[in-house]
């Protein structure tokens, strides 16, 4: 140090200092008196070089020194960077120094390196300068020589590196370039703050990397490069809450942090984080300039294949500006959101190019925890991904209206999908998902829906399986509301689908608010609180218990029911409810706007399960019913015709199901043909030369006079065809009562008739 002990310590960071505090760097290096002995505390006998308040001149140059000490620098300023590559050192301190630089490559030190609330800089215009930071130059500089303030490369510390509360500028080239980098402590950079790249690819630490509170700005390119670094603690990249709180710093990158490949053996942490990549800056990367759909050219996060044994953590506050990329990554712990925001550039022409989260193809051992997630603008992309826990989304907002906003087709979760009471701007996909537990949307609301030339639906979960409930309901005073719809064609739902108190409303375009065809399920819950706006498709659908309200039956543009099938309805019809049965089949056919048998015949089926037999005939019958008014419609000649053969076979035996009504015809006509020819006379009475007389008719035969008049079986012969009793061809009859006897016989063939019909087509229905 300076042999004049009456200055006052020396401010290394005011400029060059005043000639008294200058001490040559060759003056440190001299051995022997005046040498290095001069600096060592003799009186600890301790190896250390300790040097204070000194403006060091020339370069302090140890390369490829073995020297058994420890340089302790502090509040020291050196006119040219320290020179320690290829040398071996017991340890290296700065505290509170200025340094143009440090040249540490291939360094070896058997301690920690610390550079504790210290500066450096590079000056731009200094050729020293650039020829120490080895700023490249076509002319005079080596190729592959590293441009940086500070270089690592392949240096091994047997102990920690200390960059906390350091300030590093080069904004020109890399503030820090540690590749292959040994750490076997940890790397501390509390607050520490870089311009310029911090390049760290294929780094080895024993212990944590520690960024907290730290800013790292290179906005043009990777403000954080650890390609394929390997931490063996955590790597903690979140707010510094040391002193009092309106003095905690969240760390703060501006660029791009590029960790494909990294390994962690325990967690990363990027709470309250501020990440930001200037959106319409140069690609740093070549090959993402290709139009490659699936690649993101402005990422904030890049850490494909990234490997993390514990919990990566982007929550609690952080802001991203720009895509957080995590593709084929394997997280053993959990993947927390909670609480994040990631925001980015709409793009204006495909592929766009604004995917706010990309995770397709990673697994998490744990859970996916995104409650309170903010994405003003962007999409989730998790593709094939595979959750070992729950994925957890309430109270989200994610808006990229007109487009897909969320789409995890494929994706595996062995626990719950819960995205409820959240607010989503765009279709939500979630094609081909296999979720082990239930996917609950109670109270989420999706809107303005990804228009497409097929389909433009709010939630598409189509080909789903699902091991419990999808629940898409109200939840408490907030609807679950889809204005493009529903889609879940071909879905496999373990026990429950449930629509209660749902709006669904579809787009112009296509006009299918639901569709559930090919749906399967323990129990249905359709009752959405008002008609659906659209078609309602239920097409070749199973379930076991079906519960409804009248709203799912009003769809504005009704409900197609092709092979629907359903076991039992779970609020029955009690067998002296008449007025509950009419209403049912009136909303049937309302919804179905025009014949079709299958609804019929499966409501009948279902009221015969459950041993309504009388209701299900009565469905049977109106079923016959609207049967003939269809084909009434549909001839022009004959449509008269068909309507009378309808009304006589309804009126007479109920289209068979009600047998008991040709019976009571029966009894009607007989009553009324013995009234009738019973009551009356015919004057052939008088004419007993002719005719033999038998009470107040005549014989048409006179060898019949042993015949007895009766009018009852007379009727009934006329009535009964086929079987001749003996009385309906001996009689005479003229005048009315000829055309009244022809009249019953008629009557006698079409009730014959109908019966028939109705008897052939309940066996039809029993076999």
């Amino acid at each position: 140090m300076p042999t004049d002990t009456t200055l006052p310590p020396l401010d290394p960071f005011a400029g060059v200092p005043d000639k008294r505090y200058e001490v040559k760097a060759a003056d440190l290096l001299k051995p022997g008196t005046g040498g290095l002995l001069r600096w060592r505390r003799q009186a600890t006998n301790a190896p250390i070089v300790q040097v204070e308040d000194a403006y060091i001149t020339g370069t302090f140059d140890l390369r490829a020194a073995d020297l058994n000490f420890l340089f302790r620098f502090e509040r020291c300023r050196f006119e040219h960077p320290p020179d320690v590559r290829e040398a071996t050192l017991l340890g290296l301190v700065f505290r509170r120094c200025w340094l143009p630089g440090l040249k540490a490559r291939n360094l070896r030190s058997r301690n920690d390196v610390r550079l504790i609330r210290s500066v450096v800089e590079v000056a731009p215009d200094d050729h020293e300068a650039e020829e120490t930071t080895t700023i490249q130059r076509g002319d005079d500089r080596e190729r592959g020589m590293p441009n940086a303030a500070i270089n690592f490369t392949d240096a091994v510390i047997d102990g920690s590196v200390v960059l906390t509360r350091t300030t590093i500028r080069h904004p020109q080239g890399k503030a820090i370039q540690g590749d292959r980098l040994v750490v076997t402590g940890a790397l501390l950079a509390y607050r520490m703050v870089a311009k310029g790249e911090v390049r760290l690819p294929g780094m080895r630490a024993g212990g944590n990397v520690n960024f907290s509170g730290a800013t790292l700005d290179n906005p043009d390119g990777f403000a954080l490069n650890g390609n394929g670094l390997h931490i063996g603690g955590s790597l903690l990249c979140e707010v510094d809450n040391y002193g009092p709180p309106s003095e905690r710093e969240r760390f703060t990158a501006k660029g791009i942090l590029y960790l494909p490949s990294a390994t962690v053996d325990s967690d990363i942490v990027l709470r309250e984080a501020r990440l930001t990549v200037d959106q319409k800056g140069p690609v740093v990367v070549d090959a993402w300039k290709s139009g490659d759909p699936y690649l993101d050219p402005r990422p904030a996060l890049v850490a494909d294949r990234l490997k993390v044994d514990g919990n990566l953590e982007l929550s609690d506050g952080l802001r991203a500006f720009g895509t957080l990329r995590m593709v084929n990554a394997r997280i053993g712990g959990s993947l927390r959101l909670a609480g994040a925001e990631i925001t980015m550039v709409r793009g204006e022409s495909a592929p766009f190019y604004d995917r706010a989260l990309h995770l397709d193809g990673s697994t998490i051992g744990g859970d996916v925890e995104a409650t309170n997630l903010r994405v003003p603008v962007g999409q989730l992309r998790l593709a094939d991904v595979t959750v070992g826990g729950n994925f957890l989304a309430w109270n989200s907002m994610f808006l990229h209206p007109g487009r897909d906003v969320f789409s995890a087709r494929r994706a595996k979760i062995s626990g719950n999908l819960q995205l409820t009471d959240a607010t989503l701007k765009g279709t939500l996909r979630l094609q081909g998902v296999e979720v082990g537990g239930s996917v609950n949307l109670f109270g989420t609301v999706l809107t303005e829906p990804g228009l497409r030339t097929s389909s433009s639906f709010s939630l598409d979960i189509r080909t789903a399986r699902i091991g419990r409930d999808l629940v898409l309901t109200e939840n408490k005073d907030r609807p679950f509301r889809a204005e493009g719809g529903v889609n879940l064609d071909g879905a496999q739902i373990a026990r429950r689908l449930d629509l209660h108190g749902a709006q669904l409303s579809s787009l112009s375009q296509h006009g299918i608010a639901l569709d559930a065809s090919d749906v399967t399920a323990d129990e249905f819950i359709l009752s959405p609180a008002e008609p659906p706006v659209g078609s309602v498709r239920l097409r070749r659908a199973h379930c076991g218990s079906l519960a409804d309200n009248e709203a799912i039956w009003a769809a504005s543009d009704g409900i197609q029911l092709e092979d629907f099938r359903y076991d039992a309805l779970k609020h029955g019809i009690a067998l002296d409810d008449d007025r509950a049965l009419d209403h049912r089949i009136a909303l049937l056919r309302k919804a179905m706007r025009g014949y079709r048998p299958g609804p019929y015949d499966q409501l009948a089926a279902t009221l015969r399960a459950a041993g309504n037999e009388e209701h299900a005939s009565t469905v049977a019958l109106r079923k016959q019913q609207f049967r003939y008014e269809a084909l009434s419609k549909g001839f022009k000649v004959f449509g008269p015709g068909v309507r009378a053969w309808s009304w006589l076979q309804r009126s007479m035996v109920g289209y068979g199901f009600r047998p008991v009504r040709a019976l009571g015809w029966l009894f009607t006509l007989l009553v009324l043909g013995s009234l009738w020819f019973g009551l009356g006379s015919d004057d052939c009475v008088q004419d007993t030369d002719r005719y033999a007389v038998s009470g107040s008719r005549c014989l048409v035969n006179h060898d019949d006079t042993g015949l007895q008049w009766n009018p009852v079986i007379y009727t009934a012969d006329l009535l009964v065809p086929i079987v001749d009793f003996g009385n309906k061809s001996r009689w005479y009859m003229h005048g009315v009562d000829n055309w009244v006897s022809a009249g019953f016989t008629a009557s006698g063939w079409i009730l014959a008739t109908t019966v028939a019909a109705g008897v052939s087509r309940m066996l039809r229905r029993e076999t």
